[in-house]
């Protein structure tokens, strides 16, 4: 298929758009995206995918001459493995851990799911949290009268308050 030249990017390496293009529209080439496709690609920036680098969550990419990064699909994969895990709450270290099993030959399904049931835990902690949050912010929301001047509001008094905002933070005072 070919683009009218409207249609084309206006790159000056065009090896580098027609490598991009191909993969993305998959007409059964190698796939190999710049930095700049392969964010785009996942819906992240490519800012994100330098950190990932850094941290080790993406292996070193193959470069041309000129310098620029080109990416696999097995880039593609983890790049989207990170991002899909980071939606359902993990963090980049426990991330780490899910990519390290994921290409670990004795790796078992049950180790995922010990991690999985781990964060569960997690989050129905966070969710506990949050609902006494929203017990807490309707309360004062009932307690609140509109014609009372500052100096008598509720929640403004509930926030200068050390005791409330310290116990239910875990704060301690010093």
């Amino acid at each position: 298929m070919i683009l009218s030249k409207s249609a084309r990017p206006k790159s000056l390496d065009s090896v580098l758009w027609y490598r991009g293009y191909c993969s993305q529209w998959g007409d059964g080439m190698a796939t190999e995206l710049t930095i700049g496709r392969l964010a785009k690609q996942v819906g992240v920036n490519v800012q994100t995918v330098r950190y990932y680098e850094l941290r080790k969550l993406l292996p070193p990419t193959s470069r041309m001459p000129s310098g620029y990064r080109l990416y696999g699909n097995e880039a593609l994969r983890r790049l989207q493995f990170i991002r899909n895990a980071q939606a359902l709450g993990f963090t980049l270290r426990e991330i780490a851990e899910l990519l390290a099993l994921r290409v670990a030959s004795t790796a078992r399904c049950g180790e995922v799911l010990e991690k999985a049931r781990a964060k569960l835990v997690q989050v129905e902690s966070k969710v506990d949290d949050l609902q006494a949050l929203a017990r807490a912010l309707n309360s004062l929301i009932r307690a609140c009268r509109v014609g009372r001047p500052t100096g008598h509001c509720p929640i403004l008094m509930s926030l200068e308050d050390e005791t409330q905002a310290g116990a239910k933070k875990g704060v301690a005072k010093g």
